[in-house]
C-alpha cells in the first residue's frame, strides 16, 4: 500500500478524473475507475467493502425513488400533447407583441417546467412546437434558439425537478423544502428572460416582428379562454403533486406517484394514452434512471474514497483559508461549479461536489436551503455553456436542414440568457428571502 498525503489525494484524484474526461471516456468510468485504482493502492482490499457500502446506500435510498417517477410523469405529459394546446392559447394572447412568440416560448417553458422537469423532454417539445413558428415569421435565428434553450431548461429548476430530488439526499436536506425554495428563483429567471426579450425587441424590432393580425384575429374573451384552457392541465399536475407536498400531505416520493397517475389521466383525456405510448415512456424512464444510477454509484465510490483518504478535510482547509472571508469562499465554490458545468454532466457535479461543499457551507453559517439553491441556479448555466451543453445539443439534434440553423447560431443565442442567470444569482445573493420565504410557509 502507498502512503500519500490528503493534499496529494486531491490533486491525484481530481486530476485523473479531469484528464480522463478530456480524453473522452464516459464520466462513470472516470469516477469509478479512479476510485478503485487509488483506493486499492492506498487502502488495499478493504476499499471494495467501502465501495459496496457506498453504492448500496445510494440504491436503497427511499427518496431517490422519486427520480424515475418524476421522469415517467414528465415523459407521459410530453406524449399527451399538452404543449401544443398551451402554445396555441399563448400564441393568440401574445402574438401581436414585438418578440411575442419568444415571450410565449419562455412562458410555455415556465408552465411546463412544473410538469415535465426533464431537460431532454422540455427542450425537444419547445423546439418542435415553438421554433418553426418563430422562424417562419422572420424571427432572428439566435433569438429564437436562445429562447427555446432558456425556456426549456427551466424544468430542471422549477419543481418538480429531478435535480432537486437528487440534491436533497446528498445534502441531507428536505426535498420538499428545496421544491418550495426553487419556485421564486425559477420565476425570477423566467421574468429576467422575458424582460431581456422585451427590451431587445423594442430596441431592434426587426429581430422579432409581431404576428400578422389575420393570424390572431379573435376576441379578447376567445384569446383568454384559449390560454386558460391550455394552462388547466399544467395546473392540474401542479396541484396534484406540489400541492400535496406544500400541505404536508405527501412526501416527494408519494407525490411523484400521484403525479404519474395524474399524467396518465391527462394523456387519456387527450386520447393519447395507449400501450405504445406506455412502452415508450417506460423505456425512456428506464434509460434515464439507469444512467442516473450508474453515474451516481460511480460518484459515490469516488467521494467515499476521497473522503476516507482525507481529501474532504484538505479541500475544506484550502477553501476556508481563501481571502475574502465567507463570501470569498462562496465565490470560489460558485466559480468551480460554473467551470465544472462546462465539462461534466450535472449529475456527476451533484454527486461529487455536494458532499464536499455542503459541510463547508454549514461551517460558514449559510442557510442549507439557500446554499443548495444557489448551487442549483448556478447549474442552470451548465445546460447552455459549451462544450458540455445539454440544451444546445438537444436543440441542434432536432433542427431540420431547411431551417438553416447551425451550432454557432444556438451558442450566440444562449449567451444573453446565461448573463440573465448570472443576474438572477446576484438577486438571490442580495435578497435571500427570494429563496427562503416559501419554505418558511410550508405546513410541517
Amino acid at each position: 500500500m502507498v502512503d500519500i498525503s490528503p493534499s496529494l489525494v486531491v490533486i491525484l484524484m481530481f486530476g485523473a478524473v479531469f484528464v480522463t474526461v478530456l480524453l473522452g471516456y464516459p464520466l462513470f468510468l472516470c469516477l469509478g475507475g479512479v476510485a478503485m485504482v487509488v483506493g486499492f493502492l492506498v487502502m488495499g482490499p478493504p476499499v471494495f467493502n467501502l465501495l459496496h457500502l457506498r453504492v448500496l446506500g445510494l440504491i436503497s435510498n427511499y427518496i431517490l425513488l422519486a427520480v424515475p417517477l418524476f421522469v415517467f410523469m414528465g415523459s407521459m405529459i410530453e406524449k399527451s400533447g399538452a404543449a401544443d394546446r398551451l402554445y396555441g392559447g399563448l400564441y393568440l394572447l401574445f402574438g401581436g407583441v414585438r418578440g411575442g412568440l419568444a415571450i410565449v416560448t419562455v412562458l410555455m417553458g415556465t408552465i411546463l417546467a412544473a410538469c415535465v422537469g426533464v431537460i431532454a423532454a422540455s427542450v425537444t417539445m419547445m423546439g418542435l412546437v415553438a421554433l418553426p413558428s418563430m422562424l417562419s415569421r422572420g424571427y432572428q435565428k439566435e433569438l429564437a434558439c436562445g429562447s427555446v434553450c432558456a425556456g426549456g431548461t427551466l424544468g430542471i429548476l422549477i419543481p418538480p425537478s429531478v435535480m432537486l430530488v437528487v440534491y436533497g439526499p446528498m445534502a441531507e436536506i428536505s426535498v420538499g423544502k428545496l421544491f418550495m425554495g426553487a419556485f421564486v428563483p425559477g420565476f425570477v429567471l423566467s421574468g429576467l428572460y422575458i424582460v431581456y426579450i422585451t427590451i431587445r425587441c423594442w430596441l431592434q424590432p426587426e429581430l422579432a416582428p409581431p404576428v400578422p393580425v389575420a393570424e390572431r384575429a379573435a376576441s379578447l374573451l376567445t384569446k383568454v379562454s384559449a390560454a386558460a384552457v391550455g394552462a388547466v392541465p399544467p395546473a392540474f399536475i401542479v396541484l396534484s403533486v406540489l400541492g400535496t407536498i406544500f400541505a404536508g400531505i405527501a412526501t416527494p416520493t408519494e407525490a411523484a406517484a400521484i403525479g404519474c397517475v395524474a399524467a396518465i389521466i391527462l394523456a387519456a383525456a387527450h386520447r393519447q394514452f395507449n400501450l405504445r405510448a406506455l412502452r415508450e415512456v417506460a423505456l425512456g424512464t428506464l434509460r434515464f434512471t439507469a444512467m442516473a444510477m450508474i453515474i451516481g454509484s460511480s460518484a459515490m465510490m469516488f467521494t467515499g474514497v476521497f473522503l476516507r483518504l482525507g481529501g474532504g478535510e484538505a479541500v475544506s482547509s484550502y477553501l476556508l483559508a481563501a481571502p475574502g472571508g465567507k463570501w470569498g469562499v462562496f465565490a470560489i465554490i460558485m466559480f468551480i461549479i460554473f467551470i465544472l458545468g462546462m465539462f461534466i454532466d450535472w449529475l456527476g457535479i451533484l454527486f461529487v461536489m455536494v458532499p464536499l461543499v455542503t459541510p463547508i457551507g454549514d461551517t460558514l453559517g449559510f442557510d442549507p436551503v439557500w446554499f443548495a439553491m444557489m448551487v442549483c441556479v448556478n447549474l442552470q448555466m451548465s445546460f447552455m455553456t459549451p462544450p458540455f451543453a445539454y440544451a444546445i445539443f438537444f436543440l441542434r439534434g432536432l433542427v431540420k436542414p431547411e431551417w438553416g440553423i447551425e451550432t454557432n447560431h444556438i451558442i450566440r443565442g444562449v449567451i444573453p440568457f446565461v448573463v440573465m442567470i448570472m443576474t438572477g444569482l446576484g438577486l438571490c445573493l442580495a435578497f435571500p428571502q427570494l429563496i427562503l420565504w416559501l419554505p418558511s410557509m410550508m405546513i410541517r
